[in-house]
């Protein structure tokens, strides 16, 4: 029982719902994919020809977009002074607006300027200390602090602006008639960190596609000339819903001259052919699932087939692909416990089925009678009624509707809410 329960126990904690930022983890857990997203960002940001170009990376919740930008920087860091940071570790995500973005970007540029021990002329240095500590009531001993070894003092900054919610509310006070002054500083603190670090800056700001649509429309559409206004690179990430809404797509064009890129979910069938007798799905994509599952789990503890449907069942979401692995393991666990002379216990057809009933309850709780109808509609035509619509856009936001693209773009119901609404008797397969 012990090897079996450590070896589930290990796969449990190898399939965390968490992206592969570090280097340990990238060298351990990642597999080769989206290359081409990766090429079209590298040359967006080595073409700029400005050197201070916006660019909006997109793409569903979980297709692991989080994981390539990681890699992204670590591959072009050599080249750029590179600050890559999640919002949801500067600031509560309820509160995300374009001024505290832009103070977070000003935290973060000092934050690695310090780590990296770029050399910074002290008067400089401490005419940047104090402008924060006013701004974050942070006491001046903290900051005659910094040269003690050990400390960090804009991790104890970032601390203040992510958990005092007044902090917030004064700084978005003091510059919400003057963003010049905030922007002045933003450039003021790069130019220095660009001169003396010899490399030009490049911000990439992760998990800004995981606000509410609401709050989307204001940060890229109301402040987007104010976000825009830094004079380096930034690479800003949106929801894929934000890019069927015409006013918010046409705004981010606009502004960024059209650089954009998205990032596809694993197509693992042509469109309609999952709803086939026996559809077969396409070899690439699910060898790579495949070796995404097998750098996390032992080939011992999950049946060959079982991969398959597991992939399948994802609709070829990364995040959805770890979570239905994940939730296969807990019940492993569980079994393991409840019959500990049971040493053929592994992921199979039944485990799953669980896993997937489990999922669809979480699936389900949200939703009412219009979604239905949408769902119905996009599943009948490949397409909603109207893709603007705005509940529509919140079931694309919450992975109830997946987004594909070939020749064309299309949509489908994600297959774990497929299978729920046809038990349902809301869904009629129209093959």
């Amino acid at each position: 029982m012990d090897n079996l329960l450590e070896s589930f126990r290990e796969a449990y904690r190898n399939l965390e719902l968490l992206p592969l930022l570090t280097p340990k983890a990238l060298a351990k857990f990642r597999v080769e994919y989206g290359t081409e997203t990766i090429e079209e960002l590298q040359q967006l940001v080595e073409d700029s020809p400005s050197g201070d170009s916006k660019i909006i990376f997109a793409g569903h919740r979980g297709c692991g977009k989080s994981t390539l930008l990681a890699q992204f920087c670590q591959q072009i860091e050599d080249k750029y002074f590179v600050v890559f940071f999640s919002i949801s570790d500067s600031i509560e995500m309820s509160d995300v607006n374009h001024i505290n973005i832009l103070f977070a970007i000003a935290v973060r540029l000092m934050e690695k300027a310090q780590k990296q021990q770029v050399k910074i002329k002290s008067s400089t240095k401490d005419q940047f200390y104090k402008w924060f500590a006013k701004r974050t009531r942070t006491e001046t001993d903290e900051f005659k602090a910094e040269g003690t070894a050990g400390f960090d003092l804009f991790k104890i900054i970032t601390g203040k602006l992510k958990a005092d919610a007044t902090i917030r509310e004064e700084i978005k006070q003091e510059f919400l008639r003057k963003i010049s002054d905030l922007i002045a500083r933003i450039n003021e603190i790069a130019a220095v960190i660009e001169s003396a670090s010899g490399k030009e800056i490049l911000v990439v700001i992760d998990d800004l596609d995981k606000i509410d649509l609401g709050v989307v429309r204001q940060v890229y559409e109301e402040h987007i000339k104010a976000l825009f206004q830094p004079n380096f690179r930034i690479i800003f990430t949106v929801p894929i819903s934000a890019l069927r809404e015409v006013r918010t797509i046409s705004t981010l064009r606009t502004e960024t001259n059209n650089q954009i890129v998205t990032m596809p979910v694993s197509k693992l069938f042509k469109q309609g052919e999952r709803r086939l007798p026996n559809a077969v799905p396409i070899p690439e994509p699910t060898a790579m699932l495949t070796n995404i599952i097998y750098k996390r789990i032992s080939p011992e503890l999950i049946e060959p087939e079982t991969v398959e449907k597991i992939i399948v069942y994802s609709g070829g979401v990364l995040r959805e692909l770890v979570r239905i692995t994940n939730e296969c393991c807990r019940i492993c666990l569980r079994l393991i416990r409840r019959r500990p002379g049971d040493l053929e216990i592994k992921i199979n057809a039944e485990v799953l089925e669980e896993a997937l009933i489990n999922i669809s309850i979480d699936f389900d709780t949200p939703i009412g009678t219009k979604d239905y109808a949408i769902l119905q509609q996009t599943y009948k035509d490949f397409m909603p009624a109207d893709p603007q619509e705005g509940r529509f856009l919140d079931l694309l936001h919450g992975l109830y509707v997946l987004e594909y693209r070939n020749a064309q773009l299309w949509y489908d119901i994600h297959p774990i809410v497929t299978e729920l609404l046809q038990r349902k008797g809301e869904l009629i397969n129209n093959e």
